[in-house]
């Protein structure tokens, strides 16, 4: 006969109860920048997917909710706006899109500036 070891239990392991401040603690350390969420359930004394799980219950609504961008639609590239011309407007197109447009009196070395500025960048693209 061997000798074979017997383990005796004598009372019942209950379930552990969390207060939702541990649970917020132990989360938010998860969500920290460079937190392993493996380690953090280690260090916790629970399984991973019970802060998975912790993590979608307290931030799952945030999460879930969706977010809009706010989106204007413009003309594109070859599509012009209509502007009235008057006999104070400048409009100067320069390659590849690049236009420039003066309405009203305008200083001949701001003007100056501003053309050199946006044929260099007319170059760039």
């Amino acid at each position: 006969m061997s000798k074979t070891q017997v383990e005796v239990i004598t009372s019942v392991q209950r379930r552990r109860r969390w207060a939702i401040s541990e649970k917020e603690r132990i989360v938010a350390a998860a969500l920290e920048p460079g937190a392993v969420a493996s380690e953090v359930a280690r260090a916790a004394g629970i399984h991973v997917s019970q802060l998975f799980r912790w993590r979608q219950q307290l931030c799952g609504a945030e999460r879930a909710a969706p977010r809009f961008a706010p989106v204007a639609v413009v003309p594109g590239p070859s599509a012009r706006p209509v502007l009235p011309r008057t006999p104070e407007t400048i409009e100067i197109e320069f390659g590849r899109g690049v236009r420039m447009r003066i309405i009203g009196a305008c200083d001949a070395s701001i003007v100056k500036v501003m053309v050199g500025a946006l044929a260099k960048i007319g170059r760039r693209r």
